[in-house]
């Protein structure tokens, strides 16, 4: 007889038929894996399809690397484009090619100034008795002293290009056709090279025009008139001008400016006009604007030029072996005489002290310089002459834009033109009104008129000049200029035969000076 109660014994059932549904669950898991592994198909078909799995990653994996390598490439590719690319600009008609990083550039540079001029002078009379006379020992020049030309001349024709290299260095190679009085073959005007990497510091050499004073450090595209005046003029002629070899360093900074240079002839003329040893001289020149404000300023400057070893003549020289002559014309080059010459002195060196001044507020401007000129005789109890000249000229720009103050150079540019001519937009450029006072003494212990000179001196000449202009500025590019100029030329005659034999040279104490008119009119080119 079963005592339990009906609950506990049906549990003991319940729980032995839970444990038989696992086991049978279980049994039916491994009899199905039993029969995969039994299946000889079945390890080779899941290889198979693992194989295929990994085929398919290595494959995208490929084209995946395949597209990063194409993408790397390209933009490797793209970078060096871009660094090896060169930039073509056209600023203000200059054409220039520039690397993309900046490393090389070269401009094209051309210059045309085309003059024509009128001079109103006495008529020409016969070499007996007309005795205005030009440079001494010039048989031409004293027939076109007495009738100078009225007519054009190409001042200036130049081309050629500038540019940089590897950063640091700069160049210039530019041509000369023009000329002063009549044009030539060409000739060198610019030929150097200069490394700008210590700044402040530029070290050039070659052959280029070293700034003599202020008129000297501005461009002649910029210049207030046709010519520099007469004392600037004739320093710049004793150790410095277009083409002079040379080697010079530049310092500037914001508002100060040094430089100096060591120089020899100018390029060509050593075979022409020395053929023996060749002039050394030194050029410095020290500027600062000390006074200054955002839209005005005050200039001031000092310039040497010293001759430390006259040109050589050769040991046959008829006159003067180390010759030095000063001579200029008449801040006119349409016709290229020369009105006032000391002709040539024998001497063993020469000195230039400068003096410059400028001042400018908005688009008034002002500057004036003054040099003295010692000459040194060479094996002579003669006393040493001395020479001076002065110019003091300005502007007003109409328009009301300013000249441009270039501290680089210590000089003054041209304004910066608002509004460039273009009759449709109702713009006519800019326009400028200058005036100068210009004179140069290049008389020594001249004497007195209708007499002969003392054994020591020099008559080369006082030369006097007022000028006045208007500048029409069109564009960047183009400028014309009109000047009226009136000429007094003070001179004695030395006697003897200065000019040459018989009534080419009048009797000494004649005055061979003269007075003269000129209006003068420039187109110019230049980018």
């Amino acid at each position: 007889m079963n005592r339990n109660p009906p609950h506990q014994a049906q549990g003991p059932l319940s729980s032995g038929r839970a444990w038989a549904m696992m086991l049978a669950v279980l049994l039916s898991g491994v009899s199905a894996h039993a029969l995969a592994q039994t299946d000889p198909a079945g390890p080779q078909a899941e290889a198979s399809d693992r194989i295929a799995q990994l085929e398919a990653q290595v494959a995208q994996l490929a084209a995946q690397i395949q597209d990063l390598k194409s993408s790397t490439t390209k933009g490797l590719r793209d970078v060096r484009t871009a660094q090896d690319e060169t930039k073509v600009t056209l600023i203000n008609a200059r054409p220039t090619l520039t690397t993309a990083d900046g490393q090389f550039s070269a401009s094209l540079r051309g210059v045309v100034h085309f003059d024509a001029a009128n001079i109103a002078q006495d008529p020409a009379g016969p070499l007996a008795n007309d005795f205005r006379r030009g440079s001494f020992a010039d048989a031409t020049e004293a027939g076109r002293a007495r009738d100078l030309n009225s007519g054009t001349n190409f001042r200036r024709a130049r081309i050629g290009v500038e540019g940089k290299a590897f950063k640091d260095f700069d160049y210039s190679l530019i041509y000369e056709f023009g000329g002063s009085g009549s044009e030539d073959g060409g000739r060198v005007q610019d030929l150097w090279v200069q490394y700008s990497g210590i700044k402040p510091f530029r070290f050039r050499v070659g052959a280029f025009a070293p700034p003599t004073g202020l008129e000297d450090a501005g461009s002649t595209n910029s210049s207030l008139f046709l010519e520099r005046g007469s004392a600037a003029e004739i320093v710049r002629a004793i150790g410095g001008g277009d083409g002079r070899s040379a080697a010079a360093v530049y310092a500037n900074g914001d508002h100060w400016f040094a430089s100096g240079a060591i120089t020899g002839q100018t390029v060509g003329n050593l075979s022409t006009t020395n053929p023996f040893d060749e002039q050394l001289a030194f050029v410095g020149r020290l500027a600062a604007t000390p006074l200054h404000g955002y839209d005005w300023l005050v200039h001031i400057g000092v310039n040497s030029t010293v001759v430390l070893t006259p040109a050589d003549n050769g040991p046959d020289a008829t006159s003067a072996r180390y010759g030095l002559r000063l001579r200029d014309r008449p801040e006119l080059r349409v016709d290229g005489t020369r009105l006032i010459d000391t002709g040539n002195i024998d001497a063993d060196g020469l000195t230039t002290y400068g003096l410059e001044l400028a001042a400018q507020s908005k688009n008034l401007y002002i500057q004036g310089e003054y040099e003295t000129i010692r000459l040194d005789r060479r094996l002579s109890a003669l006393s040493n002459p001395e020479f001076s000249g002065w110019y003091v000229q300005g502007s007003w720009v109409l328009t009301g834009e300013a000249r441009r103050y270039n501290a680089q150079t210590a000089g003054f540019d041209g304004p910066k033109i608002d509004k460039p001519f273009d009759p449709n937009k109702n713009q006519w450029g800019a326009w400028e009104l200058g005036a100068r006072y210009s004179t140069v003494d290049l008389n020594w212990h001249a004497g007195s008129a209708g007499l002969a000179g003392p054994s020591d001196s020099v008559r080369g000449g006082e030369q006097t000049i007022w000028t006045a202009g208007v500048n029409w500025y069109l564009n960047p590019v183009t400028r014309i200029m009109l000047q009226y100029q009136d000429v007094d030329v003070d001179r004695l005659s030395p006697g003897g035969t200065a000019f040459g034999a018989g009534a080419l040279t009048p009797a000494a104490g004649r005055q061979i000076g003269q007075k003269f008119q000129a209006t003068a009119l420039r187109t110019q080119i230049a980018f």
